[in-house]
């Protein structure tokens, strides 16, 4: 279907199901339950776990595939933000111009970044990727005050242009829209003791992200990967052969810049807020944890990566003192607090030890990410249930 396989079908439907069925699945707890703080089915997550997702893919087309490790991606996320931003200033609050110039702007702005530091390979071309985003990140935040707003941002403001939109009504905010359905717009369905938020800007997002899922299968599978596992599996000797790898590489660098630029032009569609800290190194840095998290060089593990990272940030980070202690009110009251004391650094705004914990034991026993642990799970079972289906060996006499 659609040109894939029978394998990388059903892992699209499945990735499609899942999106789809998100605000039920990530709201499995009832409303005013002990558990409900790890409900993560409201919108402002929900878009994350997919805007983000996208950004991952982009990552891990670059670094899966041929092994160059940038750490200046933010730089092209950031640059599709202000682009898209500046359409919904000058042109019109419809989403669709905003996205297109985004991923445009950003594709040509990592064609120069990418033509300078493929110049040179391994830590050089990670330190010249970190070199352009931080230098990005400067001349938004004060050099270009003018176009970037500088320390406060840039927002949608009635005073715009908006050519065509047309004057807004007095007292009328602008508001991102997709030919009218504003992207703030959500319905909400009560069953019972549960209560599930269906928002527009969520399942646009996912659309998009569906899209790119399927795009990256087809590079993943195409002679054009084919050739991009060869120049990380050993360049010179691709080289060697006659064939200049640089083509390649320079084209798989701007293709994960244009998906950075996606992932920014949906986050202003989402959030119409922008600001210069989208572009410094630990949005690069974050997008790196998704992909080692989730499993470098795997289809679905960026996605996974992305939806584990932004949970624990979200909702690990709701987390206080007083929360722990109604868990723990079962306990004596000095073991309470002995526990309640042990647990509390890891939870709030000690929430990133948390995630160093976890990458940690993901990259020491689970070089291959979430997918490798899935798939260990899943062979384990196999040989339990090939073990129960096995003879044992002994024979009956015949009669």
């Amino acid at each position: 279907m659609f040109g894939l396989d029978a394998k990388d079908t059903r892992l699209l439907i499945i990735v499609a199901i899942l999106t789809m069925l998100a605000p039920f699945i990530l709201n499995p707890f009832p409303e005013g339950s002990g558990l409900a703080q790890f409900n993560a089915g409201y919108p402002d997550l929900m878009q994350r776990f997919v805007i983000f997702g996208i950004f991952a893919i982009v990552f891990n087309i670059l670094l899966g595939l041929t092994g160059y490790l940038s750490f200046g991606h933010a730089a092209f996320l950031g640059v599709g933000s202000y682009a898209g931003i500046w359409m919904m200033k000058l042109l019109t609050m419809n989403v669709i111009p905003a996205i297109i110039v985004s991923v445009i702007v950003a594709g040509v702005f990592s064609l120069a970044v990418g033509w300078i530091s493929l110049r040179r390979s391994g830590i050089y071309f990670s330190i010249l990727t970190l070199a352009f985003a931080q230098m990005s990140y400067s001349l938004a935040y004060s050099v270009l005050t003018p176009i970037t707003g500088g320390e406060t941002g840039l927002q949608p403001k009635i005073t715009d242009p908006r050519i065509l939109d047309g004057a807004l009504v007095a007292g009328e905010t602008p508001r991102a829209n997709l030919f009218g359905l504003e992207m703030g717009s959500s319905f909400e369905l009560g069953a019972g003791s549960w209560l599930f938020t269906f928002n527009a800007g969520y399942y646009v997002a996912a659309l998009v992200m569906l899209a790119s899922f399927y795009l990256s299968i087809r590079i993943f599978r195409s002679p054009f990967g084919m050739m991009l596992r060869a120049v990380k599996s050993n360049q010179q000797r691709l080289n060697y052969t006659g064939l200049n790898a640089k083509p390649y590489t320079l084209a798989a660098f701007v293709i994960s810049g244009m998906y950075a630029g996606l992932a920014g032009g949906l986050m202003v569609a989402m959030d119409t807020q922008v600001g210069a800290e989208r572009m410094f190194w630990t949005a690069s840095g974050e997008v790196v944890l998704m992909s080692i998290l989730g499993g470098v060089g795997t289809l679905i593990g960026p996605v996974l990566g992305a939806g584990a990272i932004k949970y624990m940030e979200n909702i690990l980070s709701k987390l206080n003192s007083d929360i722990l202690h109604t868990w723990f009110a079962f306990l004596p009251d000095g073991l309470e607090d002995f526990v309640v004391t042990l647990i509390y650094p890891f939870i709030g705004k000690g929430w990133h030890l948390t995630l160093g914990l976890i990458f940690m034991g993901v990259v020491i026993f689970l070089p291959g990410g979430l997918v490798e642990g899935g798939q260990r799970i899943a062979r384990l079972y196999g040989r339990k249930k090939k073990s129960t289906d096995t003879p044992d060996g002994k024979t009956t006499p015949a009669e």
